[in-house]
């Protein structure tokens, strides 16, 4: 994590922390136990995002214990239930939502981060419906203040008015780094939530040295409340003066994320 006077604060991680390339020296040292792996990545990264939220539902203990394994300044983004957003009527997904919410995502307390969630490439922007969904997620969680970010993967998103639908509720939307998927670099809440994609096999750190450079800077524009030059946007919602920051190495070249994240976190630091 690194933070300036006037500027917010930036965390940069991966998704999940099983991932059998990893193992034997990639990424966890060899012979390094299963069982302790989330231990040895958060000290490797400032935040994770979960993904296996995504596909079934954690119990309130799951939850406690990746606080308990985790550094006190931590922090995890979770992915939300894929039954609250892969549905036809988003307005009608209240239960399912609520079912997410009260899963143990507060026992996570000061370490809870942001709430993605995600919808399908398929899924088209309706400005009525999405906003009877963005009226279903709450503000606070058992007295966390909650933090939701949006990725949608479909380019009817790409209008000002879902810019403007997101920046009216406090909504991220999410920046996304990859070959097809739409890209929205406005600001539309009290932080960003960007996941980079297009990591390379062939690239010992997933980007080259000028990629994470350029990605570094951009990292810090966003803490100070700057719009990086160069990324597309789809409207023209307001920007607070700072600007917490969330970059996620995710997808692409799998096994490179790690030492993507660890790249960035080291250009960051200088």
């Amino acid at each position: 994590m690194t933070k300036g006077k006037q500027s917010g604060e930036i965390r940069v991680g991966i998704g999940g922390w099983t991932f059998e390339p990893w193992r034997g020296g990639m990424f966890f040292p060899a012979k390094h136990p299963k069982t302790r792996e989330l231990e040895y990545a958060s000290r490797q990264v400032t935040t994770i995002e979960i993904n296996g939220t995504y596909y079934s539902t954690q119990k309130p203990a799951t939850f406690r214990k990746w606080h308990d394994e985790t550094p006190e300044d931590f922090v995890f983004s979770v992915k939300a239930n894929r039954f609250t957003t892969n549905r036809k009527i988003l307005a009608d997904a209240k239960p399912s939502i609520d079912m997410f919410l009260k899963s143990g995502l507060s026992e996570l307390k000061h370490k809870l981060g942001p709430i993605l969630w995600q919808f399908a490439p398929t899924k088209k922007f309706d400005a009525a419906d999405f906003e009877g969904f963005l009226h279903l997620l709450p503000k606070t969680l058992d007295g966390i203040t909650l933090r939701h970010a949006l990725e949608v993967r479909h380019e009817s998103f790409a209008v000002p008015e879902f810019a403007a639908l997101a920046h009216k509720h406090g909504a991220a939307i999410v920046y996304a780094h990859h070959e097809t998927y739409p890209e929205m670099a406005d600001v539309t809440a009290g932080f960003v939530y960007a996941r980079l994609q297009q990591t390379a096999a062939k690239v010992e750190t997933g980007y080259t040295t000028a990629e994470i450079k350029k990605w570094a800077a951009r990292a810090n524009e966003w803490a100070e409340g700057k719009s990086p030059a160069g990324l597309p946007t789809a409207g023209k919602a307001a920007k607070p003066a700072k600007t917490d920051v969330f970059v996620y190495f995710i997808s692409g070249a799998k096994e490179r994320n790690p030492a993507a994240a660890k790249a960035l976190l080291k250009e960051l630091a200088k």
